[in-house]
């Protein structure tokens, strides 16, 4: 399939709601591909607190790896986050975001995003930082992708029920193309 007709269907939101097990259960229902978030073995690997060029390092593997996948995907190609992650990582670690960031935000559309809500227990993990900030963080996502006039859903529920209003959100999206 061209490139150019994958529709990439993007899996964001605060830590711990459950993005990778989505994206890879999406991933397998509609027999595609998904990215895994560049950020997560690249932060395993790091021996010192994150800097801001590990910031800027991480937003140019993320898009690395999902030019890297396209070619494999069956139409639909899920995006295990996207790097406005890095955006705001940035702005909560250092202030700001990196200007490379912030000039392809824009640039780099999704067609569908899937808002993964807090409603799910926090799971404790080491690179897992601000279990008291879930609110705050959920707040800050609706606000980064209102600012990019992005097409959302917010996807709620406990287990099957989750994955099952992911589906319904994607199949309704797929029906308007």
């Amino acid at each position: 399939m061209n490139q150019r007709n994958i529709i990439k269907i993007a899996i964001v939101g605060p830590e711990s709601t459950g993005k990778s097990a989505m994206s890879a259960y999406l991933a397998q229902h509609y027999q595609t591909v998904w990215v895994p978030e560049f950020a997560r073995g690249y932060c395993e690997a790091l021996t010192a607190d994150c800097t801001w060029q590990d910031e800027i390092n991480m937003f140019y593997g993320q898009l690395e790896l999902e030019k890297e996948l396209m070619p494999q995907a069956n139409q639909l190609l899920i995006c295990d986050t996207t790097f406005i992650t890095i955006k705001i990582w940035s702005d909560e670690m250092f202030g700001q975001a990196p200007p490379e960031v912030l000039a392809l935000l824009p640039k780099h559309p999704y067609d569908l995003y899937l808002l993964l809500n807090i409603d799910l227990p926090w799971q404790d993990d080491p690179l897992r930082n601000f279990p008291t900030k879930r609110e705050h963080f959920m707040q800050v996502w609706h606000q980064e992708l209102q600012a990019l006039k992005a097409n959302y859903v917010v996807i709620s529920g406990i287990g099957q029920p989750r994955y099952d209003a992911a589906v319904k959100a994607i199949d309704g999206f797929l029906k308007q193309q």
